[in-house]
């Protein structure tokens, strides 16, 4: 899948275009169901299936506060790609750009750049400047430049839509396997695992400390059930724990693996974090023997969840340096 950055990237011959609108963080199962509609129709059409996100997000330059970060441009473009779209166009969000008023927005961007023939969004959709135009005035002005325009409504789940906000707040609250259901994936966070206190490795459970974006959405502190995802992809059993490290009077917050039975050099990797469920609240031990138990147990609770013993373990390699 290639990836415009600017106007001046796209070609101009690139023919007819199908196009989705939106920030699409996350890109959970109500997104999928606008994507999956823009490459099936693209195919319809014998057009390109396009995708416009943005960058940063516009509420950061209008102003609003910016929610946490569910997954960054690069983990869109993998999740993009998997769907079937074939170009990803990251509109780079300015100021000049936020002015653009709702006519402007559409002949510059969606008729001279894409030259769009069906354009597909949710039906809250809004744009330009101050939010002036949605579904409404997308239509008008499709009738006028030659384009058709399709709302899609939010995806209901259980109890109320899914969407990135409602994504955020089971995250924030802990309940990361309804966030998973939300996403129609495990939720994860990335960054590169970094030095820490080296207090794992001590007490017998070496961890991987991960240092992620600023601006990621981080699960409430807990510890957790997951695997640890390396570069090259394989999965390691993991339990995970995301806080401060009370028993020890910490103060940053941290998230941190400990693959279960295995010890490999990992500072400096990127890699992912998925969370499967929340084994329990982050508490203060009133000594390192009561936490030392409840370490064990936690890790036997991980091995239930997983459904993994012991002898399905990926091996033991001695002291390679985590912390």
């Amino acid at each position: 899948m290639l990836i415009w950055r600017s106007l001046a990237d796209v070609p101009p011959d690139i023919g007819r275009t199908v196009v989705a609108i939106g920030v699409f963080d996350g890109v959970h199962r109500g997104h999928r169901s606008v994507l999956e509609r823009v490459v099936r129709t693209a195919h319809e059409r014998d057009a390109l299936a396009v995708v416009v996100t943005f960058d940063p997000h516009p509420a950061k330059v209008v102003g609003r506060p910016v929610p946490p970060v569910l997954t960054n441009l690069h983990r869109r473009a993998q999740l993009f790609a998997d769907v079937g779209i074939d170009r990803m166009f990251v509109l780079q969000f300015t100021r000049e750009i936020s002015e653009w008023s709702p006519e402007e927005f559409v002949h510059r961007l969606l008729v001279d750049a894409l030259h769009a023939t069906h354009i597909i969004v949710g039906d809250n959709f809004r744009f330009g400047h101050k939010q002036a135009g949605d579904v409404a005035v997308l239509r008008e002005l499709g009738a006028d430049a030659g384009f058709t325009v399709e709302a899609v409504p939010l995806l209901t789940g259980d109890t109320e839509p899914v969407s990135s906000t409602w994504v955020r707040g089971r995250i924030a609250e802990g309940d990361v396997a309804a966030a998973a259901r939300g996403l129609g994936r495990l939720y994860a966070v990335e960054g590169t695992v970094v030095r820490g206190d080296g207090r794992g490795r001590g007490l017998g459970y070496p961890t991987a400390n991960v240092e992620g974006a600023e601006d990621i959405a981080v699960p409430a502190d807990g510890v957790y059930v997951g695997w640890l995802v390396r570069a090259d992809r394989s999965r390691l059993p993991a339990a995970i724990s995301v806080g401060t490290n009370p028993t020890f009077d910490g103060t940053e917050r941290r998230v941190e693996a400990y693959a279960l039975d295995v010890d490999i050099d990992l500072y400096g990797e990127h890699v992912a974090i998925e969370f499967v469920d929340r084994l329990r609240g982050m508490v203060r031990f009133d000594s390192v023997d009561d936490l030392l138990v409840q370490m064990a147990q936690d890790v036997r609770d991980s091995r239930r969840i997983l459904r993994i013993g012991e002898e399905d373990s990926p091996g033991f390699a001695p002291d390679l340096g985590r912390g």
